[in-house]
């Protein structure tokens, strides 16, 4: 079994094996006509059930025979331009290309003596993202797993720095539309259930910064201590972006960390026309990016970046057989020290390369096209009188739904729009997210694809409609 270690000696067989995997995916990328089959899980749950772990097949030709049953011919294609539903993008080549590397030589940035370059390499792309944000000379970060580790990771930093020693004082104020992080976080960090506060939002769905403003006063009078304040530049439904100056302005006023939320629009960072939508960015205590999300990297990159570079210490914990004190001493940089991992991959040389190939204009032009994508949706929703259009796009999400003419029972409507939205996934013919808005069931286009085209959008629309009205014509039936 020597023969599949990865080594001097089997380096031929490595080449043939991942190019015939490669050329596998080549052609499905090639070939594919729809973002989905339709594939049930009862359809495909048998499939996976009887293959036998322990009776390999050894070999990889019928290895890749196997997979294209279990998982390449029904796995949902996020680069095809009907996939509309979740942050998720199609992917850049030198990205998929560094994630081979990677994967290959498998570093792992935790130590210096267990990645050498890799470890400046993150190191340089941390202080590329704390320029573009503006953060100052003091910043740092580190990279994570994703969004969620990267919320946990400020709001630890937050609760730290927090001056109290009482965790059922400590508040942390975030819009209601705001990613479930913030509260799962809140739970892990052991505070009380009342610790998150919810503020509310406008009709575009950003956070109201009066009604921020009373809560803070409140907490101040009730003798509680505002731990963090999360504004988000990107909210998941929504794309909405809080108004970040006006909430940095609060924050220096009530002496609170200021963390925002940028997982979903760090994208404007790169942006050649829209950076300014996130003005007041430069102003926070600690920033979520996901690469993998408006950056059009493979999952996973992301990290959270602080505009103290002291404060990662209270990540830190030093073992004797890893990262030992005297390495500070030695100026031996280990980046387990910033970070809530310990084995990570090398996650960040997907960045490097893409932007070593590309630059930060190409990643910038691509996600101003979903953007303008955006825009474009918003007029045709709104002009067609078939849909509800919540809100105009602050990034390149649309939520809607349906509202046929001769019905006008909400939880009608609702039932028709999940129906929709099932019964379009299950076709295989596109796939669109959902979500709620006032307790409504409604649907949602997130643009990340900048092959998507305003035919395609029309396209679904009507489909969506077809669903809809089939549902209602035999809902009708049953009913009379």
């Amino acid at each position: 079994m020597r023969s599949h270690l990865l080594n001097d000696t089997t380096a031929e067989s490595y080449r043939r094996s991942v190019t015939e995997g490669i050329e596998r995916v080549a052609a499905k990328l090639a070939t594919t006509t729809r973002p989905f089959t339709g594939i049930t899980v009862d359809a495909l749950t048998p499939r996976i059930d009887e293959i036998d772990l322990d009776k390999p097949l050894l070999d990889t030709a019928a290895v890749l025979d196997e997979l294209e049953d279990v998982y390449l011919r029904d796995a949902i294609y996020f680069h095809h331009p009907r996939y509309l539903a979740h942050l998720n993008c199609p992917v850049v080549i030198p990205a998929v290309l560094g994630e081979a590397i990677l994967s290959a030589v498998n570093s792992s940035l935790d130590t210096w003596d267990q990645s050498a370059g890799g470890t400046l390499i993150e190191r340089k792309l941390i202080d590329w993202t704390t320029a573009r944000i503006g953060l100052g000379e003091n910043a740092d970060g580190v990279f994570t797993s994703g969004g969620t580790q990267s919320n946990l990771q400020a709001l630890l930093l937050a609760r730290e720095e927090a001056k109290t020693d009482t965790a059922a004082k400590l508040r942390i104020f975030a819009s209601e539309v705001s990613h479930f992080s913030v509260k799962k976080s809140a739970k892990l960090l052991g505070l009380g259930q009342d610790s998150v506060v919810s503020v509310p939002v406008d009709h575009d769905k950003r956070m109201q910064t009066v009604a921020l403003a009373r809560e803070l006063e409140r907490c101040r009078r009730d003798g509680l201590v505002p731990m963090a304040v999360v504004a988000t530049a990107g909210t998941t439904d929504f794309g909405s972006i809080d108004p970040l100056p006006e909430i940095a302005e609060l924050c220096e006023q009530y002496g609170t960390w200021m963390h925002v939320d940028a997982a979903y629009g760090c994208g404007l960072l790169a942006s050649v026309k829209y950076r300014d939508r996130i003005d007041g960015i430069e102003r926070a205590d600690s920033v979520t990016v996901d690469y993998h999300k408006s950056f059009f990297q493979p999952v996973s990159s992301s990290a959270v970046l602080v505009r103290d570079s002291s404060t990662l210490r209270h990540a830190t914990y030093h073992a004797e057989y890893l990262n030992p004190r005297s390495m500070v001493q030695e100026r031996i940089p280990n980046q387990v020290d910033k970070s809530l991992q310990t084995t990570r991959r090398f996650d960040a040389l997907k960045l490097w390369m893409t932007l070593r190939v590309m630059g930060a204009d190409g990643i910038g032009q691509l996600f101003d096209e979903v953007c303008d994508l955006a825009v474009e949706g918003w007029k045709l929703l709104a002009a067609d009188p078939r849909f509800d259009v919540v809100v105009a796009p602050s990034l390149s999400t649309l939520v809607f739904r349906h509202i046929p003419a001769s019905v006008t029972d909400p939880a009608e409507i609702d039932r028709a729009n999940l129906y929709a939205r099932k019964a379009l996934f299950a076709s295989g013919d596109a796939v669109v997210a959902g979500t709620k808005v006032s307790g409504r069931h409604y649907l949602k286009f997130t643009l990340l694809n900048p092959e998507t085209t305003v035919d395609d959008m029309a396209a679904v629309l009507d489909l969506i409609a077809g669903h809809a009205e089939q549902y209602l014509g035999e809902s009708l039936e049953r009913a009379s």
